[in-house]
């Protein structure tokens, strides 16, 4: 019987899998030309570039804020299908990625904190190691195929979709300011509108889309980051079909496969490309030593592997929680260790906190590259070598 939920289980998320992981190489190759090009002669071209103004915001601008809301969006649609029909839709599913999710955040902040306690300005990054790129580390146990089992790549996606939900408050209540009223009145109007036509049954997605590109110019303006409209507009995007039955044919199921593709392959590939140019020139290896790097490095590598695997076994040894399937314990730690690469979210976090100091964004971008290097690899090297769980009868 357990074998056949795991199975069923399995195929609901092949395709999803496979997307993700190649997503996530993809990401790593334009994440790696970015540095290359930073570091070349074409550095000057390269940030000239992205500090170009198209329509009033710099293309890096567009691209944060813009490009970003769609990534974001997509993120919503995500939550919310797990939530309502998904790996997340009862209490009992959410308990073990959820406790883990809330270890893996905790943890490095207070890592970070704790590392930049005599840095004041340096203190605003805290939340930038608690998040965990899932297209990177979907992609390192794509690589390690039929070793990690199915159980395993489907808690660390539950997680990872928890731990973009978690982000996604963090940005909102602590990466916000000088808020404008008026356009918070507009914004939450739009919100309430979208709500009635899910209310009142619309299933066309052009009055959401075009409210939602509304909601995105009235958040951008109300101080809130404008990414967050991505995530409002997701929750108020229908889940079942006309019938009021099936997930399949609702307008979310629609929205997100089409998103899906284009944000995977294009957008956050874009995302990496603008954000991993950090030049090394002058850098020493005392830089590693910058509050922001070292707090960053360490609280992805030290702080997301320790608070994840702590959560997961001391919740397992109280009998709160039941390990994945098939799962030993050394793999649990491998997949732990993965959750140590942050890339795209640390990232943009990182941008959030120091929007206007250039040395402390390009510290943070060297402690995220190290700290998220550090996790693959170990990551990886661990559940290659990791015995295998007993399986389930």
């Amino acid at each position: 019987m357990l074998m056949t939920m795991l199975r069923r289980k399995a195929s609901l998320f092949r395709s999803f899998l496979a997307l993700e992981a190649s997503g996530g190489i993809v990401l790593l190759l334009c994440a790696a030309a970015a540095l290359f090009i930073a570091n070349s002669g074409w550095s000057s071209a390269y940030f000239h570039v992205l500090g170009s103004y198209v329509a009033g915001l710099s293309l890096l601008h567009w691209i944060n804020d813009g490009l970003m809301a769609l990534f974001f969006l997509l993120v919503g649609l995500e939550i919310k299908r797990e939530l309502l029909h998904g790996q997340l839709r009862s209490w009992a599913d959410r308990a073990l990625p959820g406790i883990a999710a809330l270890g893996g955040i905790l943890v490095p902040a207070l890592i970070y904190l704790g590392l930049n306690l005599g840095s004041s300005a340096t203190l605003r990054g805290w939340a930038v190691p608690a998040a965990t790129d899932i297209a990177f580390a979907l992609g390192v146990l794509a690589l390690l195929g039929s070793r990690v089992p199915v159980s395993l790549k489907i808690f660390l996606t539950a997680l990872a979709i928890l731990d973009d939900l978690a982000a996604v408050v963090i940005i909102a209540l602590f990466y916000t300011a000088g808020l404008s009223p008026w356009m918070l009145g507009g914004a939450a109007l739009v919100v309430v509108v979208l709500f009635a036509l899910n209310r009142f049954g619309v299933r066309s997605l052009w009055p959401y889309l075009v409210l939602g590109a509304l909601l995105w110019v009235l958040v951008l303006k109300s101080g809130i980051h404008a990414t967050v409209a991505g995530v409002l507009l997701a929750m108020t995007i229908p889940s079942r079909d006309r019938s009021g039955g099936k997930l399949a044919g609702s307008p979310l199921y629609r929205l997100e496969h089409g998103l899906h593709p284009a944000i995977t392959f294009l957008v956050l590939p874009v995302f990496g490309f603008a954000n991993a140019g950090v030049s090394l020139v002058g850098v020493r290896w005392e830089s590693l030593l910058h509050p922001a790097t070292l707090g960053t490095t360490a609280g992805l590598f030290f702080g997301k592997q320790i608070g994840v695997f702590l959560a997961v076994w001391l919740g397992t040894l109280a009998g709160l929680l039941r390990r994945p399937a098939g799962a030993s314990w050394a793999q649990i730690y491998g997949v732990a260790l993965l959750c140590g690469i942050g890339f795209t979210m640390s990232l943009f976090i990182g941008l959030l906190a120091f929007p206007d100091s250039p040395e402390f964004q390009d510290a943070v971008k060297i402690g995220v590259l190290a700290g998220s290097g550090l996790a693959a690899l170990f990551g990886a090297l661990l559940l290659r070598l990791a015995p295998a769980g007993k399986q389930p009868a």
